[in-house]
């Protein structure tokens, strides 16, 4: 069943001078997401990627203006016309700069926050909020000040808040950009702990390929405003020829499988190290490549 459907959907953003022409983004995007599918989304820079996770909470065109045709439905809502404090409730969303999400003095009151405007019973806010601090590892910082966490702990902090409101989908707008190595691994398993324990229907843009190789069901890619190609992420990061029409690189053992097979007349076709390892010690035992 399809929690997120995307039908034709043209998105232009308001022109920026008075006598100007609206900015198109989006031309005829057509995507479709399953109830506790975990879909990656990957382009160029300028393709609409944060255009279209905006689309999927109604912010746009909402809040943003413009011209908009076709459709986005989430949960059986149109996020056109429903209001945007309402879907808020079902789809939470978390940006690439997770200060700019960040605004109470303490972690417990961050979580706190989204449940409080619902007007929820305090004894709810507090359990919700011990929970979605439990499910992020951030328990033991209820009282530090956002302002002193490391990168990957405030996007940690957003993701949490975003699970205080018990969303039914959750949007990641490249929430690891920026992030050193053990910020990016802390996201990661937050990520994965989400979708395979709990099940939760997750949207992620990214550019980390090894990732995405090892996490996502299926990967969606944008090019020039629209879905170009939507497929399990073996399968586009094996497609060398379409990565570089796209302009995408795959992860560095698919590129690692590349050189092999230039080098030795193999067909390997690697997106994890995992895969690699296996498949070169069998053919150095088997004498098949030569170390």
């Amino acid at each position: 069943m399809a929690v997120i459907r995307i039908e034709d959907f043209f998105y232009a953003y308001p022109p920026l001078l008075p006598e100007g022409q609206p900015i198109e983004v989006l031309h005829g995007v057509n995507l479709s997401v399953e109830r506790g599918e975990f879909l990656a989304i990957m382009g160029p820079t300028g393709v609409g990627k944060t255009t279209l996770c905006l689309s999927m909470n109604g912010l746009v065109p909402q809040a943003t203006g413009g011209v908009a045709r076709g459709h986005v439905v989430v949960l059986g809502h149109d996020t056109r016309t429903t209001p945007v404090a309402e879907l808020a409730t079902r789809v939470g969303i978390v940006y690439q700069d997770p200060e700019s999400q960040l605004f109470c003095p303490t972690v417990e009151e961050e979580v706190a926050f989204g449940p409080e405007n619902l007007g929820l019973d305090p004894a709810e806010i507090a359990e919700r909020v011990s929970w979605a601090l439990q499910v992020v590892g951030m328990e033991a910082y209820r009282q530090r000040s956002p302002s002193h966490l490391s990168g990957g702990q405030k996007q940690r902090l957003a993701i949490a808040a975003s699970l205080a409101m018990l969303p039914k989908v959750l949007i990641l707008d490249e929430p690891t950009a920026g992030l050193d190595p053990v910020g990016q691994a802390e996201v990661f398993g937050v990520i994965e702990r989400l979708c395979r324990e709990r099940r939760m229907t997750i949207v992620m843009v990214s550019q980390d390929a090894e990732r995405i190789a090892r996490f996502a069901d299926r990967l969606a890619i944008m090019w020039q405003g629209r879905i170009v190609r939507v497929d399990a992420p073996p399968r586009i990061f094996t497609d060398q020829a379409f990565l570089e029409e796209v302009g995408l690189a795959a992860p560095q053992v698919s590129e690692l499988a590349v050189a092999l097979n230039r080098r030795w007349g193999t067909g390997y076709r690697f997106t994890l190290l995992e895969e690699a390892e296996e498949a070169l010690r069998r053919d150095l035992r088997g004498g098949q490549i030569s170390s």
